[in-house]
């Protein structure tokens, strides 16, 4: 009998989801490409794996019992793959890392320069990835690495079998329309009650965190705008659309007609590295993190202290 690692995967993504549908969301594949998958799982098995509750399925008892083995089987992959790097004298190693937009532009190509001068037989590949998504691609397998965010105000909840690490700590400035503030003057997030705000929506991390700082100083923001992506929410700004809230690694993007102010307030969010807890010491993940502290550094936005554990984070948006 031949276990496809790929299909073992995807068998842990039914059983996390429930539906075929919900796997395939997780997985990036199509519903029919999944149960395709999953029907030569069972023709591998030479059993049925699950059956059809509705809209949802029913494990078997030998699709549990495969269920369960897969968790172990995925996991020896990981230590397997720890043990080639760690055996080898030249580390090399692919590797898969999702990124969020502004770590893309702003951190992303130092720690590819920095770990081709240290580690140039390790192959990185990256997708654009929501930060809110990241931790699920790790789970499910389909990244190594994956960047993602936390905020005090607005916390990611975290999965006991995730392994992270802090790699960065940004700041947040006030983006407002070219000349409309003394550049050079930082300004009380109180003062900017009154004016229109291009924000992201409440169901997002990011917009919940900024109103929760804006409510701390006494007031509602008056949203005119709901904009997701800091780029967008600043060529809104260019236009005299309102003011908006940007990281660090967004203020690069700034185009012409905008302003950086700075706040008062000290309002930061946490730049995280998550990879599966299964392999929390294979040494091309190391390298990279490694990478990532040193290209943070050079931004001026080095974690102080040590910052990685497995249980829930104490980043914070706000003082």
């Amino acid at each position: 009998m031949n276990l496809a690692i790929h299909r073992l995967r995807m068998l842990q993504a039914l059983a996390r989801y429930g539906t075929i549908t919900g796997a395939a969301a997780a997985l990036h594949y199509t519903a029919s490409g999944v149960s395709q998958q999953l029907a030569l799982l069972e023709k591998e098995v030479g059993a049925p794996l699950f059956e059809r509750v509705g809209r949802r399925i029913r494990f078997t008892e030998l699709g549990r019992i495969l269920g369960k083995h897969a968790e172990d089987i995925l996991a020896a992959e990981e230590r397997a793959k720890a043990a080639l790097e760690q055996a080898r004298g030249a580390l090399t190693a692919q590797l898969r890392i999702g990124v969020f937009a502004t770590a893309a532009v702003g951190l992303l190509p130092r720690i590819l320069d920095d770990l081709a001068l240290t580690y140039p037989a390790i192959e990185v590949t990256t997708t654009e990835t929501d930060p809110e998504e990241a931790p699920v691609a790790v789970r499910n397998g389909e990244l190594d690495l994956g960047f993602t965010i936390d905020y005090m105000d607005a916390p990611m909840p975290w999965d006991a079998g995730q392994f992270r690490t802090v790699v960065a700590v940004e700041r947040f400035h006030m983006a407002a329309p070219r000349a409309d503030f003394p550049v050079g003057e930082a300004v009380r997030l109180a003062d900017l009650a009154n004016l229109q705000w291009v924000i992201a929506g409440p169901k997002s991390r990011f917009g919940r965190a900024v109103r929760a700082a804006c409510h701390r100083e006494g007031f509602e923001p008056r949203v005119a705008h709901q904009i997701e992506e800091q780029a967008t929410a600043m060529a809104m700004v260019g236009s005299r659309l309102g003011i908006t809230l940007v990281s660090d690694l967004a203020v690069p993007l700034r185009p012409d007609g905008v302003d950086i102010i700075a706040l008062s307030e000290n309002l930061s969010r946490k730049v995280v590295l998550i990879s599966r807890a299964t392999a929390p010491h294979r040494p091309a993940l190391e390298a990279f993190i490694e990478s990532a502290r040193t290209a943070s550094a050079q931004l001026g936005l080095a974690v102080h202290g040590p910052e990685s554990a497995a249980a829930p984070s104490d980043s914070h948006f706000g003082p």
